[in-house]
């Protein structure tokens, strides 16, 4: 896929693009360990999210930061793969996050969405809400094309 920009008409996946995906989904063993859900997909767009539980906190009653970046990294590859043809794959290169409120409680939802998807370089945005719908973290993530 060429540098490209989605109109709404695009947006919707196929059944076969979105039977691809959520067989994707089911075979990342370590999304189900964290209890990382799909909430949506679009092409360019992938929302997911993760129930804040005990087993996800560090010693001061928050989620973990690591916990947070999967699943914006796993956002981040979902929202990718709604553009991918099917013998494509990608590796994520570079992933910052910007850490703004501590997530407690509840759920944390991730919004991902490609900014660019260059021949060889794809870049994604990704909101990470809490449960009043605040903005506690935002991340800038870019991944490689591998074949």
């Amino acid at each position: 896929m060429k540098d490209s920009k989605l109109t709404e008409k695009d947006s919707k996946l196929t059944e076969d693009e979105r039977q691809r995906v959520e067989q994707a989904f089911a075979d990342v063993p370590f999304a189900k360990l964290l209890g990382i859900e799909v909430v949506e997909m679009e092409r360019g767009v992938a929302v997911l999210r993760l129930d804040v539980r005990d087993e996800l906190r560090q010693n001061n009653g928050i989620i973990h930061g690591g916990a947070t970046a999967s699943l914006i990294d796993t956002a981040s590859a979902f929202a990718i793969l709604t553009v991918l043809e099917p013998n494509q794959t990608t590796t994520t290169v570079d992933l910052t996050i910007h850490y703004l409120r501590p997530l407690v409680k509840g759920r944390a939802q991730a919004r991902a969405r490609v900014l660019r998807a260059g021949r060889r370089v794809i870049v994604v945005a990704v909101d990470v809400l809490d449960e009043a719908e605040t903005l506690a973290a935002t991340a800038l993530t870019t991944y490689l094309r591998l074949n």
